[in-house]
């Protein structure tokens, strides 16, 4: 099938999503929810958050140089370098666990080395700065502290676990010349790449910048105001530094280095947000698996209780903000301090959608043994917190 043809079906498909008439199906089950999950999240997701994160994606696979990301993220980048800027690339970014992934892709596969590039694939929905924000105002300073220390500690302590456990394929890898960085001439200063990149970064946190407590007033608030004129200039700026500093051959490849990721991510993401809102269902609407038997279960600070929540989180999508108000309904159903805080670790930064695709990019193997070491530090950060926070 040429591009082309996939680029309409793809587009066809999104239209389709897009405008789900839900209202008019005569059935309120966990099929309706499910199909109601998708449209929202194609209206809501998809234009403003993936779209840019595929050019983000793109944009890093043409524009920066194999031989800089090896230098700062590669098998012999300086360590503690490496992982620390990985670990709070969440606080810039504020994506969900969707809107990270070509952002993964696009790293992992201009030669990050895998340690650095999945401590990024964890921390860039894990410690998005106002959900920690809102974690501790509406369920508690505890909790968001935890959380937001917890995080960081985590995206660290799993992506040196994954280098250390694939250590040889690593090794491989490198040696097969995919993590070879040759020198070569840049054809801009570090300088203009890391502005064009800034900008297209505040592009998407401006676009998808969220709405401020009903009477709150302050920077929060007056950014939200003023949202889309700073996210169109910040487009306007790109556009004028594309036609400044960019050959018209790389701008091709950027277009179709960003379709490439969008072909390989979009698909897996829509099914998944389908299958996760069958199960699961969404907020205010029951899926497969009723609400009533999750907040039986996590009920205490058992070990069963904290891995339920946490194996649930990691399969369930959140979209950004929006566990606060599900842990909120839970905590009030009975859920114990300590699974809440395993949902709060494993639920953002996981989910079907996201599984799916991350197996995709780094295989099955890495993919389970990536999911199982959040859900288990996950768990036992549970217990240890609910033992504290009694």
């Amino acid at each position: 099938m040429k591009e082309y043809n996939k680029f309409l079906l793809m587009f066809a498909g999104f239209l389709a999503c897009f405008y789900l008439p839900v209202e008019i199906l005569p059935f309120r089950n966990s099929l309706f929810g499910s199909l109601a999950l998708v449209r929202w999240y194609a209206r809501e997701h998809v234009l403003l958050c993936l779209v840019p994160a595929f050019f983000i994606a793109g944009a890093i696979s043409v524009f920066v140089s194999q031989a800089s990301v090896i230098k700062y993220f590669g098998a012999k980048a300086n360590k503690f370098f490496a992982y620390s800027v990985a670990s709070i690339s969440g606080t810039i970014l504020a994506v969900c666990s969707c809107t990270v992934l070509p952002l993964f892709s696009g790293i992992y596969k201009r030669g990050s080395g895998l340690g650095p590039a999945t401590a990024f694939l964890y921390s860039g929905p894990a410690i998005n700065i106002l959900a920690i924000i809102m974690t501790a105002r509406i369920l508690g300073w505890q909790l968001g502290v935890a959380r937001a220390v917890g995080a960081i500690i985590f995206s660290v302590v799993i992506g040196l676990l994954m280098h250390l456990i694939f250590i040889k394929e690593e090794r491989a890898r490198k040696a097969e010349g995919e993590l070879f960085a040759g020198e070569m001439a840049e054809p801009r200063a570090l300088w203009q790449n890391g502005l064009y990149f800034f900008t297209m970064v505040g592009f998407l946190i401006f676009a998808n910048w969220a709405r401020p407590v009903e009477g709150e007033t302050g920077l929060w608030a007056s950014i939200f105001a003023a949202k889309w004129y700073l996210a169109i200039g910040s487009l306007f700026v790109i556009c004028i530094m594309l036609f400044k500093w960019f050959k018209r051959n790389e701008i091709s490849e950027w277009a179709q280095s960003s379709w490439t990721f969008a072909k390989q991510i979009m698909p897996l993401l829509l099914m998944g947000v389908l299958v996760s809102g069958l199960l699961f269902g969404r907020p205010g609407q029951e899926g497969l698996i009723p609400s009533w038997i999750i907040a039986k279960a996590v009920g205490g600070n058992s070990l069963f209780s904290n891995l339920f929540a946490s194996i649930v989180g990691a399969f369930m999508y959140f979209a950004t903000l929006t566990e606060v108000p599900i842990l909120q309904g839970l905590i009030g159903a009975g859920m114990g301090k300590g699974p809440a805080l395993a949902l709060l670790l494993a639920g953002p930064a996981l989910s079907l959608p996201n599984m799916l695709v991350i197996r995709g990019i780094i295989g099955t193997k890495k993919t389970v043994v990536y999911v199982s070491l959040v859900v288990v530090m996950a768990t036992i950060s549970g217990i240890l917190f609910g033992a504290i926070a009694k």
